[in-house]
C-alpha cells in the first residue's frame, strides 16, 4: 500500500457536505447576531423627548441673555449632531433625512 501525502488525498463528497452546511450554518448564526445588535438601536432622546427639549431646560435654568444664547447654539448643536446620527442609523437619504433631520431638531430644541 502507498501512502499519499494529505494534501493529495480525495475528500469523500459526504465531507464536503457536511463542511459546507457547517460554514453555512456559522455564518447565518453571525449574520444574525449582526442583525440583531443593528434593529437594538435606540433613537437619541433629544428626538423622543420634546418635554426636556432646548427651551425647557433654558426655561427650568432661568437663563437669560448671553447665557440663554450660548446655551441654545450648544444645544441645537447637539440637537443636530444626535438627529443626523439617528438619520444615518435609519439610512436616511436626500429630502427623507433632510426632514428628519428638520422636526427631529426642531422637536429637541423646542423652536
Amino acid at each position: 500500500m502507498k501512502l499519499v501525502p494529505v494534501s493529495h488525498r480525495p475528500v469523500p463528497p459526504r465531507s464536503v457536505a457536511i463542511a459546507a452546511a457547517s460554514l453555512v450554518a456559522g455564518l447565518a448564526i453571525a449574520w444574525g447576531a449582526a442583525a440583531q445588535t443593528n434593529t437594538t438601536t435606540t433613537t437619541p432622546a433629544p428626538a423622543t423627548a420634546p418635554a426636556a427639549s432646548c427651551k425647557m431646560q433654558a426655561t427650568d435654568k432661568k437663563l437669560a441673555g448671553a447665557a440663554l444664547n450660548s446655551f441654545m447654539t450648544k444645544c441645537e448643536k447637539d440637537a443636530t449632531a444626535a438627529c443626523d446620527k439617528a438619520a444615518a442609523d435609519k439610512k436616511l437619504a436626500g429630502a427623507a433625512k433632510t426632514s428628519f433631520t428638520k422636526k427631529c431638531v426642531t422637536d429637541a430644541t423646542g423652536s
